[in-house]
């Protein structure tokens, strides 16, 4: 039987480990990309619920984040339909 010499073999080997290394940290990388997007949407629609408890409150409004004042968000007439 014919075989390649014992370095290029365990060259081989450390390369496959390698991409074997890489490949576990890319799954564990994207494992944990897909929880915090998870984690995002969850942020994301507590927002949109807290937005519709202060519109219930103060109606439409722009919140200046460092104050905490408002200004009152002018909504455009409607024009009537012809």
């Amino acid at each position: 039987m014919k075989k390649i010499k014992e370095e290029q073999l365990n060259q081989i080997r450390n390369q496959q480990g390698q991409i074997d290394k890489v490949l576990n940290e890319v799954g564990y990388l994207e494992a944990s990309k897909h929880a915090l997007l998870h984690k995002l949407a969850g942020i994301n629609e507590e927002v949109e619920n807290f937005k519709k408890e202060l519109e219930v409150e103060y109606g439409s409004v722009n919140i200046d984040l460092k104050t905490g004042e408002y200004t009152e968000i002018e909504k455009e007439p409607e024009l009537s339909k012809v």
